[in-house]
């Protein structure tokens, strides 16, 4: 579905992915793990068209989107939730979540696909008049998640879904992110919570230093004990 070939993306005279090659196919969830600095959130910020790829090519179902503008790569069915939620803070939960439904496709289903984002977040329906600013951590993470749904993703990539979150509120993002992929979406995963991005994972792709260095199930992952002592601390 997609596939990376030898990507590498630069800072100016920075590089920071360097050759990268991975593959997402149809109704997997598969993470990309590894420590910070290592070019996880640059790796998808290229895939959406927020950077421009060095090298490399970038394809969706066998069409390069590398180069496309990332409007038209949202019309081509990724949707980005970014590290740090990005929400407008004095908008209404209602509003931000509008905001994911810019493609035409998207916006036709408006509002059955609001109230798909309303059974999984039940609290956001209560909150939809809220200003966003004022909600939690966790709750924000959730309108997050619910924007990015609005847009209708072919493939959604979420960018460290359980950062900040209380032990507690993680575990439920889990399940939201299992059952949102139990609907039928496909998953590119970044998450600094590796024993649960593995656990929850088809396969996994290790990144350091902007390179591959691993990949595998996400079973098998979490039974390498080089992987389990870097990043388990087992």
């Amino acid at each position: 579905m997609l596939r990376l070939d030898g990507v590498e993306v630069a800072y100016g005279a920075l590089q920071a992915v360097r050759g990268v090659s991975f593959e997402v196919r149809e109704g997997e969830i598969v993470s990309v793990i590894g420590s910070n600095g290592a070019g996880k959130t640059t790796t998808l910020r290229a895939i959406s068209g927020l950077l421009r790829a060095r090298a490399g090519a970038i394809t969706l179902d066998g069409r390069r989107i590398d180069g496309l503008p990332p409007a038209a790569i949202v019309e081509q069915g990724i949707g980005h939730v970014p590290e740090g939620r990005q929400l407008f803070p004095s908008m209404t939960v209602l509003e931000n979540l509008q905001m994911g439904a810019r493609t035409a496709r998207a916006k036709a289903a408006k509002a059955r696909t609001l109230r798909r984002v309303f059974d999984l977040f039940p609290r956001l329906e209560e909150r939809k008049h809220q200003a966003a600013g004022t909600l939690s951590g966790g709750e924000q993470q959730m309108v997050a998640i619910g924007r990015g749904l609005m847009s209708l993703p072919r493939l959604l990539m979420l960018d460290e879904p359980s950062l900040g979150l209380s032990p507690l509120l993680v575990s439920a993002m889990f399940q939201i992110i299992a059952e949102i992929h139990r609907g039928g979406t496909p998953i590119l995963l970044v998450e600094q919570n590796v024993f649960r991005a593995l656990s929850l994972s088809h396969r996994a792709y290790v990144l350091e230093n902007g390179e591959i260095v691993m990949e595998g199930t996400g079973q098998d992952l979490l039974k390498n004990e080089e992987l389990r002592r870097a990043y388990l601390g087992l």
